[in-house]
């Protein structure tokens, strides 16, 4: 009886995980449907599921309108780049704060969080004023230095309760045997930490790849991501869902495929102390 009981319990949460996976994910498929219909299926009423005449004249347009490939390149070089340079300085930080605490770590930690609360229209046009005047609008080196203080506090927490989970004493056996600061973070310290600081790196390229309001509004063709790529679709002639669906279709599709084969590196890291 337990056991009928049990194997109930398991096929009841498989059956419910599936359905909010399902809830969650229908969204990107409705997205990927309606970006192989025609603008009149796209907003036919009732929708239309399946059973529509299937067209890639969507994705032809969007491609013939449209640098794609330009603006793919700058997305993956501005969330990259904006991540690792955020690691380069949140390593050595995460360790000091881990490490050798001080008396306002810990509310030094919750300023840094507390800058993700603050609305970022408030700091627009200061930031917009001061990007004009050092010639930094429409760069791909501004808006990386953008996202990089944006996702800045979120690499540092997540580091700092990873590194939580490495004993100490390992550390202090290094400097033991003669290890400097610099090779005890990168020799010891480092190699210990691969599945958090790569879980890490990727949470926080797919948010900066995500970024839309500081792309849309400090940047215009040069350095454009993929946020402003799909932007450009919407008019004042009015929004042309089916091509508009092919773009995001487009602009998700390499994080999708990313975040697909790195799910158990992602999901390790997470599991053990990047995330709690």
């Amino acid at each position: 009886m337990a056991r009928k009981t049990s194997n109930a319990r398991r096929w009841g949460f498989t059956i419910l995980a599936w359905g909010v996976a399902l809830l969650i994910f229908f969204p990107i498929l409705w997205t990927i449907l309606t970006s192989f219909k025609s603008e009149a299926d796209a907003i036919a009423s009732p929708p239309k599921f399946l059973f529509f005449d299937w067209t890639t004249e969507n994705y032809t347009e969007v491609r013939a309108r449209s640098p794609y490939f330009r603006h793919f390149m700058n997305s993956v070089i501005i969330s990259v780049g904006s991540t690792l340079l955020g690691l380069l300085i949140a390593i050595p930080a995460a360790w000091s704060m881990a490490f050798q605490p001080a008396r306002r770590t810990k509310d030094l930690l919750m300023w840094m969080l507390s800058t993700k609360m603050m609305p970022a229209a408030g700091v627009l046009i200061p930031m917009y004023l001061l990007f004009r005047d050092w010639g930094l609008l429409d760069t791909r080196i501004g808006i990386t230095v953008v996202l990089m203080f944006i996702n800045l506090p979120i690499i540092t927490w997540m580091l700092y309760t990873y590194f939580r989970e490495i004993p100490s004493e390992i550390l202090e056996a290094a400097r033991m045997d003669g290890a400097t600061l610099s090779s005890e973070i990168i020799h010891v310290l480092t190699p210990m930490a691969v599945p958090g600081i790569a879980s890490t790196l990727l949470l926080n390229v797919i948010l900066a790849w995500n970024e839309a309001f500081w792309t849309l509004n400090l940047t215009t063709s040069k350095a454009a991501p993929l946020t402003t790529f799909i932007a450009s679709f919407s008019s004042p002639e009015g929004l042309f869902y089916a091509k508009l669906s092919a773009a995001s279709t487009m602009a998700i599709a390499p994080i999708l495929i990313l975040g697909w084969f790195s799910q158990k590196q992602l999901v390790r890291g997470l599991t053990f102390g990047a995330v709690k």
